[in-house]
Protein backbone atom coordinates (compact mmCIF):
# COMPACT_ATOMS: atom_id res chain seq x y z
CA UNK A 1 0.00 0.00 0.00
CA UNK A 2 0.64 3.03 -0.77
CA UNK A 3 3.05 5.25 1.83
CA UNK A 4 2.92 3.00 4.63
CA UNK A 5 4.29 4.06 7.86
CA UNK A 6 4.73 7.70 9.39
CA UNK A 7 4.54 9.21 5.17
CA UNK A 8 1.95 8.09 3.24
CA UNK A 9 1.90 8.76 -0.47
CA UNK A 10 -1.74 10.72 -1.05
CA UNK A 11 -1.59 11.26 -4.38
CA UNK A 12 -2.07 7.56 -4.59
CA UNK A 13 -5.01 7.15 -1.82
CA UNK A 14 -6.79 9.71 -3.71
CA UNK A 15 -6.71 8.20 -6.87
CA UNK A 16 -7.91 4.95 -5.32
CA UNK A 17 -10.55 6.53 -3.58
CA UNK A 18 -11.67 8.03 -6.86
CA UNK A 19 -11.59 4.40 -8.52
CA UNK A 20 -13.58 2.66 -6.31
CA UNK A 21 -16.57 5.08 -6.42
CA UNK A 22 -16.56 4.62 -10.22
CA UNK A 23 -16.17 0.97 -9.44
CA UNK A 24 -19.40 0.64 -7.24
CA UNK A 25 -21.06 3.43 -10.02
CA UNK A 26 -20.07 1.12 -13.01
CA UNK A 27 -21.71 -1.79 -11.38
CA UNK A 28 -25.23 -0.89 -10.12
CA UNK A 29 -25.67 1.78 -13.30
CA UNK A 30 -25.28 -1.43 -15.72
CA UNK A 31 -29.03 -2.75 -15.24
CA UNK A 32 -30.47 0.50 -16.44
CA UNK A 33 -27.58 2.33 -18.20
CA UNK A 34 -28.80 1.66 -21.76
CA UNK A 35 -32.18 3.38 -21.12
CA UNK A 36 -30.74 6.49 -19.13
CA UNK A 37 -28.78 9.15 -21.16
CA UNK A 38 -27.22 10.42 -18.31
CA UNK A 39 -25.99 6.75 -17.38
CA UNK A 40 -25.24 6.05 -21.01
CA UNK A 41 -22.46 8.57 -20.69
CA UNK A 42 -21.09 8.17 -17.64
CA UNK A 43 -21.05 4.16 -18.15
CA UNK A 44 -18.79 4.73 -21.06
CA UNK A 45 -16.25 6.95 -19.65
CA UNK A 46 -15.84 5.26 -16.38
CA UNK A 47 -15.20 1.69 -18.13
CA UNK A 48 -13.14 2.78 -20.48
CA UNK A 49 -10.45 4.02 -17.69
CA UNK A 50 -11.30 2.58 -14.25
CA UNK A 51 -9.69 -0.46 -14.14
CA UNK A 52 -6.85 -0.15 -16.51
CA UNK A 53 -5.88 2.94 -14.23
CA UNK A 54 -6.66 0.31 -11.22
CA UNK A 55 -4.44 -2.03 -11.95
CA UNK A 56 -1.84 0.31 -13.33
CA UNK A 57 -2.13 1.49 -9.34
CA UNK A 58 -2.02 -2.17 -7.84
CA UNK A 59 1.28 -3.00 -10.48
CA UNK A 60 2.94 0.03 -8.88
CA UNK A 61 2.58 -1.35 -5.83
CA UNK A 62 3.30 -5.04 -6.33
CA UNK A 63 7.33 -4.30 -7.18
CA UNK A 64 8.43 -6.32 -4.58
CA UNK A 65 8.38 -9.69 -4.93
CA UNK A 66 6.29 -12.30 -2.67
CA UNK A 67 6.79 -15.90 -2.12
CA UNK A 68 4.33 -18.23 -3.30
CA UNK A 69 3.03 -18.95 0.14
CA UNK A 70 2.94 -15.70 1.16
CA UNK A 71 0.81 -14.80 -2.36
CA UNK A 72 -1.87 -18.17 -1.54
CA UNK A 73 -1.89 -16.58 1.88
CA UNK A 74 -3.03 -12.98 0.84
CA UNK A 75 -4.79 -13.96 -2.31
CA UNK A 76 -5.95 -17.29 -2.63
CA UNK A 77 -7.34 -17.83 0.37
CA UNK A 78 -9.31 -14.48 0.70
CA UNK A 79 -10.46 -15.57 -3.41
CA UNK A 80 -11.98 -19.22 -1.95
CA UNK A 81 -13.16 -17.59 0.87
CA UNK A 82 -15.32 -14.94 -0.64
CA UNK A 83 -15.86 -17.41 -3.53
CA UNK A 84 -17.79 -19.11 -0.97
CA UNK A 85 -19.39 -16.29 0.51
CA UNK A 86 -20.69 -15.20 -2.55
CA UNK A 87 -21.74 -18.78 -3.13
CA UNK A 88 -23.92 -18.46 -0.07
CA UNK A 89 -25.37 -14.90 -1.29
CA UNK A 90 -26.69 -16.48 -4.87
CA UNK A 91 -28.19 -19.85 -3.29
CA UNK A 92 -29.47 -19.03 -0.04
CA UNK A 93 -30.76 -15.31 -0.02
CA UNK A 94 -31.00 -14.51 -4.11
CA UNK A 95 -32.19 -18.03 -4.46
CA UNK A 96 -30.03 -18.15 -7.70
CA UNK A 97 -29.04 -21.31 -9.39
CA UNK A 98 -25.80 -21.77 -8.79
CA UNK A 99 -22.46 -23.99 -8.48
CA UNK A 100 -19.26 -23.78 -6.20
CA UNK A 101 -17.43 -22.83 -9.76
CA UNK A 102 -13.47 -21.82 -8.09
CA UNK A 103 -12.12 -21.95 -11.75
CA UNK A 104 -15.12 -19.57 -12.99
CA UNK A 105 -15.38 -16.22 -10.70
CA UNK A 106 -18.35 -15.36 -9.48
CA UNK A 107 -18.82 -11.04 -10.34
CA UNK A 108 -15.74 -9.13 -9.21
CA UNK A 109 -13.83 -12.16 -7.70
CA UNK A 110 -11.96 -11.86 -10.94
CA UNK A 111 -9.63 -9.35 -10.36
CA UNK A 112 -8.40 -11.36 -6.65
CA UNK A 113 -7.55 -13.94 -9.03
CA UNK A 114 -5.77 -12.14 -11.63
CA UNK A 115 -3.71 -10.25 -8.98
CA UNK A 116 -2.54 -13.60 -8.28
CA UNK A 117 -1.66 -14.80 -11.41
CA UNK A 118 0.01 -11.46 -12.44
CA UNK A 119 1.89 -11.61 -9.26
CA UNK A 120 3.06 -15.58 -9.45
CA UNK A 121 4.28 -15.27 -13.46
CA UNK A 122 5.49 -11.79 -13.36
CA UNK A 123 8.93 -12.63 -12.07
CA UNK A 124 9.34 -14.99 -14.84
CA UNK A 125 7.83 -12.84 -17.84
CA UNK A 126 10.13 -10.21 -16.72
CA UNK A 127 13.21 -12.74 -17.58
CA UNK A 128 11.83 -12.34 -21.61
CA UNK A 129 12.94 -10.32 -24.11
CA UNK A 130 10.50 -7.48 -24.71
CA UNK A 131 7.71 -8.71 -22.62
CA UNK A 132 5.57 -5.57 -22.24
CA UNK A 133 5.26 -5.69 -25.90
CA UNK A 134 4.65 -8.95 -26.20
CA UNK A 135 2.06 -8.77 -23.16
CA UNK A 136 0.37 -6.28 -25.07
CA UNK A 137 -0.48 -8.51 -28.10
CA UNK A 138 -1.17 -11.15 -26.18
CA UNK A 139 -4.32 -9.14 -24.93
CA UNK A 140 -4.88 -8.36 -28.63
CA UNK A 141 -4.71 -11.34 -30.11
CA UNK A 142 -6.40 -13.32 -26.70
CA UNK A 143 -9.91 -11.95 -28.42
CA UNK A 144 -9.55 -13.84 -31.31
CA UNK A 145 -9.79 -16.84 -29.39
CA UNK A 146 -12.95 -18.45 -29.13
CA UNK A 147 -12.99 -19.77 -25.56
CA UNK A 148 -15.42 -19.79 -22.19
CA UNK A 149 -15.08 -15.81 -21.42
CA UNK A 150 -14.64 -16.50 -17.30
CA UNK A 151 -12.84 -19.37 -17.38
CA UNK A 152 -9.87 -18.22 -14.46
CA UNK A 153 -10.91 -14.77 -15.93
CA UNK A 154 -7.64 -15.86 -18.57
CA UNK A 155 -9.06 -13.10 -21.46
CA UNK A 156 -8.84 -10.21 -18.72
CA UNK A 157 -5.78 -11.60 -17.44
CA UNK A 158 -4.29 -10.86 -20.74
CA UNK A 159 -6.22 -7.95 -21.81
CA UNK A 160 -5.51 -5.81 -18.58
CA UNK A 161 -1.47 -7.60 -17.86
CA UNK A 162 -0.20 -4.58 -19.95
CA UNK A 163 -1.06 -2.06 -17.48
CA UNK A 164 -0.09 -4.10 -14.45
CA UNK A 165 3.18 -4.49 -15.79
CA UNK A 166 3.14 -0.39 -16.45
CA UNK A 167 2.28 0.32 -12.94
CA UNK A 168 5.32 -2.31 -11.97
CA UNK A 169 7.80 -0.66 -13.82
CA UNK A 170 6.41 3.27 -13.16
CA UNK A 171 8.54 5.39 -10.65
CA UNK A 172 7.53 7.62 -8.25
CA UNK A 173 10.17 10.43 -9.64
CA UNK A 174 8.68 10.18 -13.22
CA UNK A 175 4.94 10.70 -12.35
CA UNK A 176 6.45 13.68 -9.95
CA UNK A 177 8.12 14.95 -13.33
CA UNK A 178 5.28 14.61 -15.16
CA UNK A 179 3.25 16.84 -13.01
CA UNK A 180 3.88 19.92 -14.45
CA UNK A 181 1.52 23.16 -15.97
CA UNK A 182 1.94 21.70 -19.40
CA UNK A 183 1.18 18.27 -18.84
CA UNK A 184 -2.06 19.47 -16.54
CA UNK A 185 -3.61 21.50 -19.36
CA UNK A 186 -2.89 18.18 -21.77
CA UNK A 187 -4.64 15.90 -19.24
CA UNK A 188 -7.57 18.37 -18.32
CA UNK A 189 -7.98 19.31 -22.14
CA UNK A 190 -7.80 15.65 -23.26
CA UNK A 191 -9.88 14.22 -20.77
CA UNK A 192 -12.32 17.36 -21.48
CA UNK A 193 -12.30 16.30 -25.07
CA UNK A 194 -13.29 12.65 -24.54
CA UNK A 195 -15.80 13.53 -22.19
CA UNK A 196 -17.44 15.76 -24.67
CA UNK A 197 -16.84 13.30 -27.70
CA UNK A 198 -19.13 11.13 -25.36
CA UNK A 199 -21.33 13.44 -25.02
CA UNK A 200 -22.13 15.26 -27.97
CA UNK A 201 -21.17 12.12 -30.68
CA UNK A 202 -23.14 9.31 -32.11
CA UNK A 203 -20.39 7.42 -34.00
CA UNK A 204 -19.71 5.31 -30.84
CA UNK A 205 -23.19 4.35 -29.95
CA UNK A 206 -23.29 1.68 -32.32
CA UNK A 207 -20.10 -0.65 -30.14
CA UNK A 208 -21.24 -2.11 -27.42
CA UNK A 209 -19.80 -0.85 -24.01
CA UNK A 210 -18.31 -4.35 -23.29
CA UNK A 211 -15.71 -3.41 -26.02
CA UNK A 212 -13.74 -2.47 -22.68
CA UNK A 213 -14.12 -5.18 -20.46
CA UNK A 214 -11.73 -7.27 -21.55
CA UNK A 215 -13.68 -10.15 -20.97
CA UNK A 216 -15.13 -11.15 -24.79
CA UNK A 217 -13.55 -12.43 -27.65
CA UNK A 218 -14.14 -9.91 -31.28
CA UNK A 219 -16.59 -12.42 -32.38
CA UNK A 220 -18.96 -12.03 -29.68
CA UNK A 221 -18.75 -8.14 -29.93
CA UNK A 222 -19.83 -8.45 -33.64
CA UNK A 223 -16.72 -7.76 -35.16
CA UNK A 224 -14.15 -9.37 -36.94
CA UNK A 225 -10.24 -9.89 -36.24
CA UNK A 226 -9.05 -6.32 -37.97
CA UNK A 227 -11.91 -4.33 -36.57
CA UNK A 228 -11.39 -6.02 -33.03
CA UNK A 229 -7.61 -5.67 -32.82
CA UNK A 230 -8.31 -1.87 -34.05
CA UNK A 231 -10.36 -1.15 -31.35
CA UNK A 232 -9.04 -2.87 -28.46
CA UNK A 233 -6.02 -0.89 -29.59
CA UNK A 234 -7.88 2.17 -29.02
CA UNK A 235 -9.05 1.21 -26.18
CA UNK A 236 -5.39 0.55 -25.12
CA UNK A 237 -4.56 4.33 -25.51
CA UNK A 238 -8.01 5.72 -24.24
CA UNK A 239 -7.07 3.67 -21.14
CA UNK A 240 -3.40 4.82 -20.92
CA UNK A 241 -4.17 8.53 -21.54
CA UNK A 242 -7.00 8.45 -19.25
CA UNK A 243 -4.46 6.63 -16.57
CA UNK A 244 -2.15 9.04 -16.62
CA UNK A 245 -4.86 12.35 -16.54
CA UNK A 246 -6.11 11.02 -13.60
CA UNK A 247 -2.37 10.74 -11.99
CA UNK A 248 -1.42 14.46 -13.05
CA UNK A 249 -4.64 15.54 -12.20
CA UNK A 250 -5.27 14.29 -8.93
CA UNK A 251 -4.01 16.35 -5.86
CA UNK A 252 -1.72 14.80 -3.58
CA UNK A 253 -2.69 16.57 -0.94
CA UNK A 254 -4.61 15.00 1.84
CA UNK A 255 -8.66 15.44 1.67
CA UNK A 256 -11.91 14.56 3.39
CA UNK A 257 -12.07 11.14 1.16
CA UNK A 258 -8.40 10.10 1.11
CA UNK A 259 -9.25 7.37 3.92
CA UNK A 260 -11.25 5.79 1.57
CA UNK A 261 -7.98 4.89 -0.48
CA UNK A 262 -6.83 2.90 2.20
CA UNK A 263 -10.02 0.55 2.11
CA UNK A 264 -10.90 -0.59 -1.51
CA UNK A 265 -10.35 -3.74 -0.29
CA UNK A 266 -13.79 -4.45 1.50
CA UNK A 267 -15.71 -1.76 -0.58
CA UNK A 268 -14.70 -3.77 -3.77
CA UNK A 269 -16.07 -6.71 -2.43
CA UNK A 270 -18.71 -5.64 0.08
CA UNK A 271 -20.74 -3.35 -2.55
CA UNK A 272 -20.55 -6.78 -5.05
CA UNK A 273 -22.64 -8.33 -2.53
CA UNK A 274 -25.35 -5.55 -1.94
CA UNK A 275 -25.13 -5.36 -5.84
CA UNK A 276 -25.86 -9.03 -6.05
CA UNK A 277 -28.34 -8.81 -3.87
CA UNK A 278 -30.72 -6.09 -5.66
CA UNK A 279 -30.16 -7.09 -9.06
CA UNK A 280 -31.28 -10.43 -7.67
CA UNK A 281 -34.22 -9.99 -5.40
CA UNK A 282 -35.95 -6.54 -6.56
CA UNK A 283 -35.67 -4.91 -10.07
CA UNK A 284 -35.33 -1.24 -8.75
CA UNK A 285 -31.95 -0.93 -10.67
CA UNK A 286 -33.27 -2.18 -14.08
CA UNK A 287 -35.91 1.04 -13.86
CA UNK A 288 -33.72 4.31 -13.66
CA UNK A 289 -35.23 6.06 -16.19
CA UNK A 290 -35.03 9.39 -15.21
CA UNK A 291 -32.52 12.15 -15.02
CA UNK A 292 -33.60 12.71 -11.41
CA UNK A 293 -33.48 8.67 -10.84
CA UNK A 294 -29.63 9.02 -12.31
CA UNK A 295 -28.65 11.38 -10.02
CA UNK A 296 -30.22 9.28 -7.24
CA UNK A 297 -28.31 6.44 -8.63
CA UNK A 298 -25.49 7.84 -8.38
CA UNK A 299 -25.43 9.62 -4.43
CA UNK A 300 -26.70 5.85 -3.15
CA UNK A 301 -23.54 4.34 -4.88
CA UNK A 302 -21.29 7.59 -3.12
CA UNK A 303 -23.05 6.97 0.36
CA UNK A 304 -22.56 3.16 -0.41
CA UNK A 305 -18.95 3.54 -0.73
CA UNK A 306 -18.79 5.55 2.50
CA UNK A 307 -20.86 2.94 4.25
CA UNK A 308 -18.62 0.07 3.28
CA UNK A 309 -15.29 2.19 4.19
CA UNK A 310 -15.99 1.76 7.60
CA UNK A 311 -12.95 0.53 9.98
CA UNK A 312 -14.28 -2.59 10.88
CA UNK A 313 -15.07 -4.13 7.14
CA UNK A 314 -11.41 -3.52 5.96
CA UNK A 315 -10.59 -5.12 9.68
CA UNK A 316 -12.38 -8.18 8.03
CA UNK A 317 -10.52 -7.97 4.79
CA UNK A 318 -7.30 -7.85 6.83
CA UNK A 319 -8.10 -11.14 8.55
CA UNK A 320 -9.21 -13.02 5.60
CA UNK A 321 -6.18 -12.53 4.30
CA UNK A 322 -4.19 -13.72 7.37
CA UNK A 323 -5.98 -16.98 7.70
CA UNK A 324 -3.89 -20.25 7.57
CA UNK A 325 -5.12 -22.54 5.51
CA UNK A 326 -6.71 -25.17 7.71
CA UNK A 327 -4.27 -27.46 9.66
CA UNK A 328 -1.15 -25.75 8.65
CA UNK A 329 0.66 -22.82 8.10
CA UNK A 330 0.95 -21.31 5.08
CA UNK A 331 4.18 -21.17 5.51
CA UNK A 332 4.25 -25.44 5.76
CA UNK A 333 1.85 -26.90 2.94
CA UNK A 334 1.17 -30.13 3.27
CA UNK A 335 1.78 -31.89 0.14
CA UNK A 336 -2.35 -32.30 0.29
CA UNK A 337 -2.82 -28.81 0.29
CA UNK A 338 -0.42 -27.88 -1.91
CA UNK A 339 -2.06 -30.51 -4.71
CA UNK A 340 -5.28 -28.96 -3.87
CA UNK A 341 -4.16 -25.51 -5.01
CA UNK A 342 -2.32 -26.92 -8.01
CA UNK A 343 -6.21 -28.68 -8.76
CA UNK A 344 -7.71 -25.25 -8.80
CA UNK A 345 -5.28 -22.67 -9.91
CA UNK A 346 -3.23 -25.55 -12.43
CA UNK A 347 -5.89 -27.70 -13.65
CA UNK A 348 -3.52 -28.94 -16.27
CA UNK A 349 0.02 -28.90 -15.00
Amino acid sequence: MAGSGKCRDYLFDNCKAFLIILVVMGHFMEPSYQDNSLLYVLKWFIVSFHMPAFIFISGYFSKRELSVTALIQKLAVPYLVYEVLYYLLYTCIIHKPTKLYLLMPKFSLWYILALLIWRLITPYVKKIPHHLILSVAAGLLIGCVDMPSNFLSIPRILVFYPFFLAGMYCKRDSITSLRNHTSRIIAAAGSAGFLAFLIFSNGYRDLPVKIFYGRYNYDYLGQDMITGILCRIVCYGIGAFMTYALLILMTERKIFCSYIGTRTMAIYLFHGLTYSWLKGSTDILENVNTIPEALLLIAFCICLTGIYSIPQLTSFTNKVASLHLPGQSVSHLSGYHMAIFRVVFYPKA
